[in-house]
């Protein structure tokens, strides 16, 4: 398949928000290819996506949820992305829209696989969360079809969380609340998948009516399955003190993150998005998120 989008399209900004570096078994770059792993509604399935420099999109699929993968590239990137009305209040955030006008919300069209990695993430640090969802991949996920590298893996599905015993949990360094939301949304994956259809706050206030699934695991899964663009990631660790410390100069809280981000609504998740593209990132001091070992407790 080949696609030309009719806009400027950078990768790796709209792909970003779905890796995680070398611990993403389900989704990285190997040379010039852009591959991902997934779960889709026809079964397990593999793109390769190939940016090619006269502007073409060069997508091929293999396995079961093959043909969910290639319909959906527009949509993984950006072609749905709607921006009409945004503005720039604040000059960096101006700035970052002039450089970056490739950067769009994708979407992924499914919930399951970035709620499990939402749940991972949740109230640990980066580095935790990373290597548990890479353990979690490797050992009870699938080999990914196709001609993928090595190391690329279908993230385990609703009916293989649901199999995997609590030692196991505990090898992988994942804490009886995050095991137990996990296990939740497991036996009720299909009807979160009406969370994409219903789009927007009703769509995160759909993921919240299971039980370990709060403000923040919404919006991180809202940012990612359907591209919401005022999904704000409140009680992160990171993101106020990234915002705080950019636009006024001082470290915040959420409270006050909303007040700032206010004139941005409906598309707050946007303005965050520009303040990453312009390189904003949280002060290097302060203390850090003590690490912890579940494996070890």
């Amino acid at each position: 398949m080949e696609w030309r989008p009719g806009f400027p399209v950078d990768l790796a900004e709209v792909l970003g928000p779905l890796s995680r570096g070398r611990g993403s078994l389900n989704f990285r770059r190997d040379r010039s290819v852009w591959w991902l792993a997934a779960n889709t509604p026809g079964g397990k399935g593999t793109l390769a996506l190939l940016h090619r420099p006269d502007g073409v999109v060069e997508a091929e699929a293999w396995g079961d949820g093959a043909d969910f993968l290639l319909d959906g590239v527009p949509a993984l990137l950006g072609a749905d992305d709607d921006d009409t009305g945004f503005v720039a209040h604040h000059d960096v955030i101006a700035e970052a829209r002039r450089t970056a006008p490739g950067l769009r919300l994708g979407s992924t069209g499914r919930v399951w696989d970035a709620l499990v990695l939402a749940i991972l993430e949740q109230k640990v640090s980066g580095k935790e969360a990373i290597r548990s969802w890479a353990e979690l991949c490797r050992w009870f996920g699938t080999r990914a079809p196709g001609p993928g590298p090595d190391f690329l893996r279908v993230p385990p599905d609703p009916v293989a969380i649901r199999s995997i015993v609590d030692w196991n949990w505990h090898k992988i360094g994942v804490d009886l609340k995050r095991r137990t939301a996990l296990i939740e949304a497991a036996r009720v994956a299909p009807r979160l998948e009406e969370a994409v259809r219903l789009r927007g706050a009703e769509g995160r206030a759909w993921l919240r009516t299971v039980r370990g699934i709060g403000v923040w695991t919404a919006a991180e899964v809202a940012q990612r399955a359907w591209g919401d663009p005022d999904a704000v990631s409140f009680g992160d660790y990171n993101i106020p003190a990234v915002v705080g410390h950019t636009l006024l100069g001082r470290k915040i809280d959420d409270e006050e993150m909303a007040r700032v981000l206010a004139p941005y609504a409906p598309q707050r998740q946007r303005a965050i998005r520009y303040l990453g593209a312009a390189g904003a990132r949280r002060p290097r001091f302060g203390p850090r998120i003590e690490l912890r070992d579940y494996r070890a407790m």
